[in-house]
């Protein structure tokens, strides 16, 4: 996973030295020396994930992330705060003023370009609903231009999984503070049977759990739709560092280092909870004021207006940045046949059934449309031609190896699909990059159908 990553520091070898790690591991550097220059940095070039000194003349880390926080154009932007302060106060404060990680020199480089990973995922999965929201405006539909710091974080519904008494004690008595909702266990196989019935805003776990792997029941939250981004908060010890860059690669939110502070435990979890509220916020408003006008009605895909808007949207965003953009087209082969042969009810039971299997062959940050009668498209930011194949494959795979039923045909009929791959290239449009996917699948349909064509 590549980022664009913005260093601010005003010593020239700390930034030499932060350039050389992060490029080594393929992300994108750009700096700046003090807290004005890195706002118009911000400002013009929007950073994946900023890394904050805070001592600084001038403007200091802790200001420049405040005004980073009240921009609504910029206030999503994770921020790292890397800093020789090592005091708890110092900590809080940063955390306060809307950093998302506090990091003490000298940075361990494994824990450091775990947080990285794990904060830019976040930034993609809110880029996105963002970039939706902005396609929405585009189409009449008004914008939420509220900033993540005025979202509220009291009556939070919290799980905790600790089976040490003092910490658990220091815990439920912070969340109380904020009038949370806590159910409290000792037990993994007791907590999935609760996340099956019950919907919480923060999940804060024991990494030292005894006799029971936390890290496995992480990954079991991250790979459950109902829970899929779900915060949690891990509780460590401070020799856990593998084990805690383990954890964020694997979907962990965040983590705090025992012994608990209150005050830490306290702003991280403010800062988890509004950002699940607020991302909760723009997928209830997204949803509810586009569903009738830009969805399909009888498959609840997009449509080929909102698709049209969308695409032009990301195609800028992804320009902007230097970021991939694959496009996939398809329809399905012979569909006519399914129509004449079993009547219009059969071809729509087949044009539903069909949707909910592209659907979940999809990753959630990529979007899919019906855009005719039987051609659908799916957008994927951020993706390279190899990935791009490999899921149109599977796609086509997938449809063609499982029969489709409606009941009148009970046992099956074969459907297969074609599709046409393009990849964005520079100065893009919507309309060319919608004509290369299509040339692509007309290739695929003159080739003999059943199979996936990329764009040259």
């Amino acid at each position: 996973m590549t980022a664009r990553i913005l260093v601010v520091d005003d010593l020239q070898p700390n930034i030499k030295l932060l350039e050389a790690k992060l490029t080594n591991e393929y992300f994108e550097v750009c700096t700046a020396s003090d807290g004005t220059s890195a706002l118009d940095e911000i400002e013009k070039n929007a950073p994946d994930i900023i890394l904050l000194d805070v001592m600084m003349p001038g403007m200091d880390g802790f200001e420049v992330c405040k005004r980073i926080r009240k921009n609504p154009k910029t206030m999503h932007i994770p921020v790292i705060m890397v800093t020789a302060l090592s005091s708890s106060a110092d900590r809080i404060r940063g955390l306060e003023a809307g950093a998302d990680d506090f990091l003490t020199k000298p940075v361990n480089d494994v824990a450091m370009f775990a947080r990285i990973r794990s904060l830019v995922r976040l930034k993609m999965l809110t880029d996105e609903w963002l970039s939706r929201e902005k396609t929405s405006n585009q189409l009449g539909v008004l914008r939420n231009e509220k900033t993540i710091s005025s979202v509220g974080y009291s009556n939070a519904s919290i799980l905790v999984i600790e089976d040490n008494k003092v910490d658990h004690l220091k815990i439920v008595n912070t969340l109380k503070k904020d009038s949370a909702n806590i159910t409290s266990i000792i037990d993994l196989q007791e907590a999935k049977a609760i996340l099956k019935e019950k919907t919480f805003e923060l999940i804060i776990v024991n990494l030292r759990l005894r006799n029971q792997d936390a890290l496995r029941f992480c990954s079991h939250i991250r790979a459950n739709d109902k829970t899929r981004t779900t915060p949690i908060l891990m509780v460590a010890e401070e020799e856990d560092t593998d084990q805690l860059a383990k954890g964020l690669d694997l979907g962990m939110n965040d983590y705090l280092i025992k012994p608990i502070d209150s005050n830490e435990l306290e702003a991280r979890s403010r800062t988890q909870i509004r950002r699940q509220r607020y991302q909760e916020r723009l997928r209830e408003n997204y949803e509810h004021s586009l569903e009738m006008a830009l969805t399909d009605s009888l498959t609840g895909l997009y449509n080929r207006r909102y698709m049209k808007a969308h695409l032009s949207t990301i195609i800028k965003r992804q320009s902007a940045t230097g970021k991939n953009l694959a496009l996939l087209t398809f329809d399905i082969d012979s569909f006519k046949q399914i129509n004449d042969t079993y009547g219009h009810q059969a071809g729509d039971a087949v044009l539903i059934d069909l949707s909910a299997r592209i659907s979940k062959n999809v990753r959630n940050i990529d979007t899919v449309a019906r855009i005719g009668g039987e051609e659908f498209i799916t957008v994927m930011p951020d993706t390279d031609k190899e990935i791009a194949f490999i899921v149109a494959e599977r796609l086509r795979q997938t449809i063609a190896n499982t029969p489709f039923t409606f009941p009148e045909n009970p046992e099956g009929v074969n459907i297969t699909i074609s599709i046409g791959m393009a990849l964005m290239n520079v100065y893009e449009t919507a309309d060319s990059l919608l004509k290369r996917a299509d040339q692509a699948l007309y290739q695929a349909k003159n080739n003999g159908k059943n199979q996936v064509v990329i764009s040259d």
